[in-house]
């Protein structure tokens, strides 16, 4: 790997404005998916967010519970200044593998890809530990690999199962019908229930 992923990493390249994995609003699918939720009580986090358009689209739609946690103080700014009425206390800056609390719900958009491959068990024994009874961990994963060098790292469905189906019942995890274009058929949408 060339780089460290770090936090220093990471707020650079939102000083620098090289997020191209920016989708500018909602995934369609995590959209949809937050759309049929009717719990509005429902404990959420979003891991390594960055500007967190998911975030923005649950206060709107009434989850006052919902929590952003990212290393970069930029992204946490950005996402401030495009988001005023949402106060302080729902940005988390700090380490996703450090951060304590009790979740009903996290939601995966493209944090997983983005840490280092050798931390991918550790991301799903941290989110089955952050997660109350019957928790979901919902989101999309890349269905192709892209390298070692540098982030987004991909993988296969069935790598993602030796992470995630010791400790999680799979409810689906299949590739997403609604992806945006360039996403299209490269995507998987799973819902992994503790």
């Amino acid at each position: 790997m060339k780089a460290e992923l770090d936090k220093n990493y990471w707020d650079s390249r939102y000083q620098e404005g090289d997020i191209g994995w920016d989708l500018g609003g909602v995934s369609p699918a995590l959209k949809e998916y937050i759309d049929q939720l009717k719990d509005k009580s429902l404990r959420i986090l979003i891991p390594g967010g960055g500007n967190a358009y998911e975030l923005a689209y649950l206060h709107e739609n009434g989850f006052s519970n919902s929590y952003l946690i990212d290393l970069s103080p930029t992204a946490l700014a950005n996402f401030k200044n495009n988001n005023p009425t949402i106060s302080e206390k729902h940005l988390i800056e700090g380490n996703f593998f450090e951060h304590e609390g009790t979740y009903d719900l996290i939601i995966e958009q493209t944090f997983f890809c983005a840490i280092n491959r050798t931390l991918r068990k550790q991301y799903a024994d941290k989110t089955f530990d952050l997660l109350a009874p019957n928790g979901k961990l919902v989101g999309l994963l890349w269905s192709e690999d892209f390298g070692e060098d540098s982030p987004p790292f991909g993988g296969t469905r069935k790598e993602y199962l030796t992470y995630f189906e010791p400790l999680f019942k799979i409810k689906t995890l299949v590739e997403s019908h609604n992806s945006i274009k360039p996403r299209a058929g490269r995507e998987l949408f799973m819902i992994l229930q503790k």
